[in-house]
């Protein structure tokens, strides 16, 4: 049984949003103007059914026989569903080489996430740039969530600093942490937490790999 949001929409279908707006986005760009289900499904590796359940829950575009769906309304109805079409502003705990990469990422913009600044402990970062974000001390940490509203924050600092730095966000009063520290993170129970496994994944990724060339 697939586990669902507060929202009632299982977490299958909210991980495939972004993937229908991908897809819809480079069709657009394309020209297109109507796309049918069976092509969305093809492209997403799902079923057209489940295309035609998931896109009913977020959009009234319903498709015109023989056109299928209007890819702009599609569009629009998605990024309003996943909170895209307001920019939220999140901060970045950990200036390293992750944190400076999110730091220089604009893609993060099409996807509803404006990040603003990182903070850090180490001296010869504090002070510096990244794409015309700065890297405040993290004593200034408390402050700049209260003063611009921050609801989001993202760790990117080693394992053993983590649960410290997440403690911090929660005192600061933010709301959402997306965690790239290989680390269980203990956290409050109104509070969002999301840890991505980077070294889980490559594993899964190199074991993929070997049994693919075992296969050969």
């Amino acid at each position: 049984m697939e586990k669902t949001t507060e929202k009632g929409i299982s977490k299958a279908t909210l991980a495939r949003m972004p993937l229908y707006l991908h897809f819809l986005q480079e069709e657009n760009s394309k020209g297109a103007q109507y796309i049918s289900s069976t092509v969305i499904a093809q492209n997403i590796s799902v079923s057209s059914v489940l295309v035609r359940k998931d896109l009913a829950l977020v959009s009234s575009e319903a498709g015109r026989p023989k056109l299928g769906f209007a890819v702009s309304r599609l569009i629009v109805d998605i990024e309003k569903f996943l909170g895209y079409d307001n920019l939220s502003d999140a901060i970045i705990v950990g200036a390293g080489g992750l944190g400076r990469a999110f730091l220089g990422y604009e893609g993060f913009k099409n996807n509803g996430l404006q990040i603003l600044a990182a903070f850090d402990v180490d001296e010869k970062r504090i002070g510096t740039s990244v794409a015309g974000k700065k890297i405040l001390p993290l004593s200034e940490l408390e402050s700049f969530v209260a003063e611009h509203k921050i609801r989001i924050g993202i760790i990117t600092v080693p394992k053993h600093a983590a649960q410290e730095v997440l403690n911090k966000m929660v005192g600061a009063g933010i709301q959402a942490i997306w965690n790239f520290a290989p680390a269980p993170l203990r956290v409050p129970k109104d509070i969002v937490l999301k840890t991505e496994d980077l070294a889980a994944s490559l594993a899964m990724l190199a074991g993929k790999l070997y049994k693919r060339g075992g296969e050969q």
